[in-house]
């Protein structure tokens, strides 16, 4: 085993300690702290997805216990691509937020943002149902305090709501993995999967009814039809940068279905094998469809952005509910580009609603904001990327997920649902422009020396270039990417290779010299 695997969590969880005993050292020593750290989780996630081209199982056994007694960290290509997915957000929001300011309204932002990211690598990393339980409470604990960070009345209301119902998904998760235990004996994904596919039919019942119950909490994750209303307002009160990093969030949610259920209810588990896989492509085309709707409906650009990354979930799940090598390839594929172009449209959203000043970011002719030049040309690209038009990396990874769906009885209705959708959210964003940047009023007409539209930054549009740039990179890199998501997804499927990886990693020995 290798203690690369458990650098991602180490890392983090010290730099967020380091940052609550230096609070008293200024904010320019927390900034470097933490700018630091997550420069360091970068080059930490590029080491393990170089590590995971071996297609080897890098297994990390804590205190030296084997599996299943003890706790596993467990490194193959998708919780590598993960972690580094998440580095690499964390990296364009930090800047972000370091270059307006926006860590400096509150306290202990960068410990919780540290947390956070320790929360979000545990989760990828565990081997273990319950630890994963422990890492989403430890990273919903710390989007609790990001959520807040600078006040405001919309902010604590929509706050509240958050905060209530990933409490009941705590709770219903808790009664999932209860009832898992209470009939397999143990909470190891691998022992699990081994234990289920030997399962007596008597129990396949129950086994199967807390499976779900435990899709129901990795719903409320990923803001699935019906679990997702808290989730547009949440994301679009919140501060900019932590808005940014909460595309990721719901990604754990997906990424939490991939591992649990595509392992434990994977092609060994008999009649229960990937019976969940209807119910996750139902509801994802219907969350796409209402996301669309979402679309069309909000009143200002962030409230937009929110219900973009509800369709690129929903999207998302519809290529997991495809249950193929094929279809979690272009799943993964799809899932780097609406993180890091998600991340940036937060980003721009921001920087639109400072330079529109009294009219923030509302769909509504104001005076023409400064360098709106080059702000509408951002705003048409990340429009392009997030729509799935071509030639950006969201339109190649919408091909690849509808190629995955050609031989699947729902193709019809999948494709219906895919392309009105994107149809719908093209016109829409292609309205929200013209509001924005076309229907200009004269420069006295609303503007006050009160409240003018602040000067671009600079520094903090670099920010939203440089995640942006993952756009042109994933078609430029098509190929070596796509091969290393075909080669992820083919190793998902190898459940048996997983179990076996896991259960029969040992203890490391020491050897004494008498």
């Amino acid at each position: 085993m290798t203690n690369l695997t458990a650098w991602p969590v180490l890392l983090p969880l010290i730099a967020g300690f380091i940052l609550i005993l230096a609070q008293t050292g200024g904010i320019y020593l927390r900034r470097t702290i933490s700018f630091l750290a997550v420069t360091g989780l970068v080059l930490l996630g590029c080491a393990l997805v170089s590590t995971s081209l071996t297609g080897q199982y890098q297994v990390y056994l804590l205190g030296n216990w084997t599996a299943p007694f003890g706790i596993v960290l467990v490194l193959d290509r998708l919780s590598a691509l993960m972690v580094l997915i998440t580095a690499l957000l964390a990296l364009g929001a930090l800047w972000y937020a370091i270059t307006t300011d926006t860590d400096n309204k509150g306290t202990h932002f960068h410990a919780l943002f540290q947390l956070q990211l320790f929360g979000l690598n545990g989760a990828f990393l565990t081997g273990d149902v319950f630890n994963l339980f422990v890492f989403f409470e430890v990273l919903l604990l710390a989007s609790y305090g990001l959520l807040l960070h600078g006040n405001g009345r919309l902010r604590t209301k929509a706050g509240l709501h958050y905060v209530v119902i990933n409490l009941i998904g705590s709770t219903l998760f808790l009664f999932a993995v209860g009832a898992l235990y209470g009939i397999l004996g143990t909470l190891n994904i691998a022992d699990m999967a081994a234990r289920i596919a030997v399962a007596p039919a008597d129990d396949l019942g129950l086994i199967a009814a807390a499976g779900l119950l435990l899709l129901v909490v990795f719903g409320v994750k990923a803001a699935m039809f019906p679990l997702y209303l808290w989730m547009p307002r949440a994301y679009a009160n919140t501060s900019a940068p932590v808005a940014a990093l909460f595309a990721i969030m719901t990604k754990v949610g997906i990424y939490a279905i991939i591992r649990i259920h595509g392992t434990i209810f994977g092609s060994e588990a008999g009649e229960l094998a990937q019976y969940y896989a209807p119910w996750v492509l139902g509801l994802g085309l219907l969350t796409l469809l209402l996301a669309a709707l979402g679309v069309m409906a909000a009143r200002g650009l962030r409230e937009q952005v929110a219900y973009l990354v509800l369709a690129s979930v929903a999207t998302l799940l519809i290529g997991v509910g495809l249950m193929t090598p094929a279809a979690l390839s272009a799943t993964l594929y799809y899932m780097i580009h609406s993180t890091l172009i998600a991340g940036a449209m937060f980003l721009l959203a921001d920087i639109v609603l400072r330079g529109r000043g009294i009219y923030e970011d509302r769909f509504e002719a104001a005076p023409s904001m400064p360098n709106a030049i080059a702000i509408g040309s951002a705003f048409m690209f990340g429009a392009i990327a997030m729509t799935g038009m071509p030639p950006l990396s969201g339109f190649f990874g919408k091909v690849l997920i509808l190629s995955a769906a050609l031989d699947h009885p729902w193709f019809a209705g999948a494709i219906f649902i895919i392309l009105s959708a994107g149809l719908l959210t093209i016109l829409t964003m292609a309205r929200s422009g013209s509001f924005l940047f076309y229907r200009t009023l004269p420069e006295n007409a609303g503007l006050t020396a009160a409240a003018p539209g602040e000067p671009l930054n600079r520094m903090a549009f670099a920010a939203v270039i440089t995640l942006f740039f993952a756009g042109p990179v994933l078609v430029i890199f098509a190929q070596p990417i796509t091969a290393f998501t075909e080669s992820a997804g083919n190793q998902l499927f190898n459940s048996t290779a997983y179990i076996e990886a896991v259960l029969s990693t040992p203890a490391v020995m020491e050897i004494t010299k008498r």
